[in-house]
């Protein structure tokens, strides 16, 4: 590997999840960029399409769709069952789904735990357990864990989210030990405030109940970043694509914050 260490995909399969939009969305494009056949997966036909009308094969990739809700893990399990016997193997796993919705936790309802637990940890868990024995046969694996900033520092108003957020990453790493010497490594990407329909939503909803205006709100979130501005789900998807490359065959159970310097702690 030291002698063949590359930021190209070139030749390796991806599944992206959550690839209709913002990040997901980014990541897919960037991957096809870089040579990589891509797999969308999410639960919406229509948008994922759309992406996928979006991807390049310059390099005679070949890309493709697969529907499933995430909210319904068994769905997926039986999904991704099927496609891997089809003879569909991966070098690269994204998982990456929206996340819970905002709110304190001392009002959060014990359903909104169980629906984040299986939409994120359980999926994963699922997906990870489909495609491990495909990328142990390829001596090559890349697991990436979309999740939060939260798992470094709680954000206050998503009780559930930061809860959920935490049991992932301890999940990542764990994972991290036991796989490494298969050549699969295993990491988190922890978006800071990112340009994203998501962040949207939750600016729309703290500004609805503090009642003030969502530029106020942008503003002020703003603020509190070094680089005084949103990310971009493309300056996300540069770091998650270098993650998934050869490059990176020595980086393994980190939790890479891409916030423009948002998180107080090292």
């Amino acid at each position: 590997m030291e002698n063949n260490l590359t930021s190209r995909l070139d030749n390796l399969n991806a599944l992206v999840c959550g690839a209709t939009s913002g990040i997901g969305k980014a990541t897919a494009i960037e991957f096809a960029e870089l040579g990589a056949n891509v797999t969308l997966f999410a639960r919406n036909e229509d948008k994922l399409k759309d992406t996928l009308n979006l991807l390049k094969n310059d390099e005679n990739q070949s890309h493709q769709i697969l529907v499933g809700d995430f909210d319904n893990s068994d769905q997926i399990k039986s999904i991704i069952e099927h496609h891997i016997k089809d003879g569909n193997n991966y070098h690269i796993l994204i998982n990456n789904s929206g996340g819970p919705k905002g709110g304190l936790i001392t009002v959060a309802d014990t359903n909104e735990f169980l629906q984040g637990f299986n939409r994120h940890l359980i999926c994963n868990h699922i997906l990870f357990q489909s495609l491990f024995e495909g990328m142990k046969a390829n001596g090559y694996g890349r697991i990436i864990n979309i999740i939060s900033t939260s798992v470094k520092q709680p954000i206050p108003g998503l009780g559930v989210s930061n809860t959920i957020r935490g049991a992932v990453a301890s999940w990542a790493k764990t994972l991290s030990f036991e796989i490494a010497n298969h050549g699969i490594t295993v990491n988190n990407i922890l978006p800071g405030f990112t340009d994203t329909e998501r962040l949207s939503s939750l600016i729309s909803a703290k500004a609805s109940t503090e009642n003030i205006s969502t530029d106020m709100v942008a503003e002020t979130m703003k603020s509190t970043v070094p680089s005084k501005r949103f990310g971009t789900p493309e300056e996300t998807a540069k770091a998650i694509a270098f993650l998934a490359s050869p490059s990176a065959s020595y980086i393994n159970g980190v939790s890479l914050a891409v916030d423009g310097g948002r998180l107080s702690c090292i």
